[in-house]
């Protein structure tokens, strides 16, 4: 990784912690409270065709200084900086997307997670999955459901591998599928690279972003925006207008757009108000 400082201040400052910095479980769980709340996921500079940097001035630049968010690997990134900063022995996993497809589906190594390791056991963080983002570490105890201030999670063991799973309507749904094999920042630049740059990739086709709040989830696809409530009710609302899905945007998911003139013609070049119509 980068040798260039972390500077944990300022991180902590973004996301609006204050309390200890020792290398604790109850010091995790805060952070990766906060993390999602503060920063929301989102795809505008892929969108917009702007290149994706994943060394750490680049990652502080944005997301810390510039009050910007990004997509998975921007976000845990940016996490294992801080939590080694504090102390944490931590490393890089990847993982093979599931959600909206079938379990047995072959996808792409395109999300990141984290593998922590505290006390003798091993938790999993991931602080950058879009409208289903973790909101706390889970243990790494296959089987055991283990409740978030969202959603209750459980981690399945297939042979050689793990499952992410979300209990969802009252039905477990998979949201990817990771192995422990030790991932590098060379690894995630080359899937990033792919993600932010192939003419198919839904980062460039379309507007996504997410952010957690205390009581609710907020997710936006297209031009439909989700509010999940904390209990299992749902609003959804459909965009008609690209000053209306910016507006969106910065306000209820505290995004900045960094060209919104340059936002609004691609979100019509695109067509994404066509998208649920």
């Amino acid at each position: 990784m980068s040798d260039a400082p972390f500077d944990l201040d300022a991180y902590f400052a973004r996301i609006g912690y204050a309390g200890s910095r020792d290398a604790s479980l109850d010091t995790l769980k805060t952070l990766h409270f906060l993390h999602p709340q503060a920063i929301p996921f989102e795809n505008i500079d892929p969108f917009l065709g702007r290149p994706v940097r994943l060394d750490l001035a680049a990652l502080q630049d944005k997301i810390v200084a510039g009050g910007r968010g990004g997509y998975c690997f921007e976000h845990n990134l940016l996490f294992m900086h801080a939590l080694k900063a504090l102390g944490f022995e931590v490393g890089g996993l990847a993982a093979r997307v599931l959600w909206g497809q079938a379990e047995d589906a072959i996808t792409a190594r395109s999300h990141m997670l984290l593998r922590v390791e505290l006390g003798g056991r091993t938790y999993i963080a991931d602080v950058g999955f879009g409208g289903l983002t973790l909101t706390a570490p889970l243990l790494l105890e296959p089987g055991t459901e283990q409740k978030t201030p969202h959603e209750t999670f459980r981690i399945a063991a297939t042979d050689d591998h793990f499952s992410l799973q979300a209990a969802i309507g009252g039905d477990w749904r998979s949201l990817y599928r990771f192995d422990l094999q030790p991932q590098y920042e060379v690894d995630y630049s080359i899937a990033s690279y792919f993600l932010s740059t192939n003419p198919i990739s839904h980062f460039l086709t379309s507007v996504l972003a997410a952010r957690a709040a205390p009581d609710r989830r907020y997710a936006l696809r297209g031009n439909r925006l989700s509010i999940h409530h904390i209990g299992g009710r749902t609003e959804q609302k459909d965009i008609a207008t690209a000053a209306e899905l910016a507006d969106t945007l910065e306000g209820q998911l505290g995004i900045i757009i960094p060209d919104r003139a340059g936002f609004e013609a691609r979100v019509r070049e695109k067509k994404i108000l066509e998208t649920n119509a």
